[in-house]
């Protein structure tokens, strides 16, 4: 069993619930996973023992917000070259956050990211059976893929 992490930051609760979905989705695929705001997570060391990660936060003025951004450059700290990747976001109009995180993983860090690209979900459908599906969905192919 694989152990991946899903690091997250939320401003209304919706990318949460993706993050939680996605964890779900993980499990399901019979994966071992951790699910973390990333305030909790102070410096590399509680980054490092993971198989993947996935992270997320929502999209603000068309932008990442300021603490995911200080966020992905403490991951930069470790190597995670080659380590299984996905991204994720939420969003009311403009939606980028998801596909930055993404570039940003498979770019600068190196890393396999999930063949389906970053999931973005407006924030209307997150709490939908079809928001659901795709978050277990996505986190099931995250999983999939590294086994």
């Amino acid at each position: 069993m694989k152990k991946l992490l899903v690091g997250y930051v939320s401003r209304t609760g919706n990318t949460q619930k993706m993050a939680e979905f996605i964890a779900e989705g993980i499990r399901f695929s019979g994966n071992d996973v951790v699910l973390k705001k990333i305030a909790e997570i102070k410096d590399e060391k509680d980054l490092e023992g993971y198989d993947g990660y996935v992270f997320g936060g929502p999209t603000y003025h068309r932008d990442l917000v300021g603490s995911m951004k200080t966020f992905l450059f403490l991951a930069q700290k470790i190597n995670m070259v080659g380590k299984m990747g996905g991204a994720f976001g939420s969003y009311t109009h403009s939606g980028e956050s998801a596909q930055m995180i993404f570039d940003t993983m498979e770019h600068v860090y190196k890393m396999d990211m999930v063949d389906l690209g970053a999931l973005n979900l407006k924030e209307h459908v997150v709490n939908t059976e079809e928001g659901l599906r795709a978050c277990q969905d996505y986190g099931k192919a995250v999983g999939q893929k590294l086994a």
